[in-house]
């Protein structure tokens, strides 16, 4: 007996993300980034050991390098001019650093950080260890005591 094959149902219409599970995910997404963003700025800002390398010192170095160019050797050349791109390099980060708001990353940071904490069930003990400082975690409503 030849078979026959049953008719295929109708794939069910897809259905698109409620607006709800949208708003929750766009939230996610923003708190995600202030707690990145803040993170970032607190490990660019903290203390390494040695003198303070100031954006004054790397254009003094810089000039005494763009100086030396001029009389130096051919071989000499070649290790002053990397040198000079090394120092160039760096004092673009310096002024980079500088130029970002470290109090704006903060109030965004406090803002964000219950949500994302409850989320990702991060506790007090981990942001102290990451280097937040404790008055940012208070700020934020985040007790000794979670975890």
């Amino acid at each position: 007996m030849p078979r026959t094959s049953k008719a295929k149902k109708a794939a069910a219409p897809r259905k698109g993300m409620s607006a709800s599970h949208k708003a929750a995910l766009a939230t996610g997404r923003d708190e995600g980034r202030a707690v990145r963003r803040y993170m970032e700025a607190l490990d660019a800002h903290r203390p390494r050991p040695g003198r303070k390398r100031t954006a004054q010192t790397v254009q003094r170095q810089l000039d005494e390098t763009v100086a030396a160019l001029d009389r130096s050797s051919a071989l000499d050349r070649v290790l002053l001019t990397q040198r000079r791109i090394d120092l160039e390099r760096e004092l673009e980060d310096l002024s980079r650093q500088g130029g970002g708001d470290l109090g704006e990353l903060e109030r965004a940071f406090i803002a964000a950080l219950p949500g994302y904490s409850a989320r990702k069930r991060l506790s007090y003990a981990a942001w102290r260890e990451a280097g937040v400082p404790a008055r940012v975690l208070r700020a934020a409503g985040l007790a000794r005591s979670s975890g």
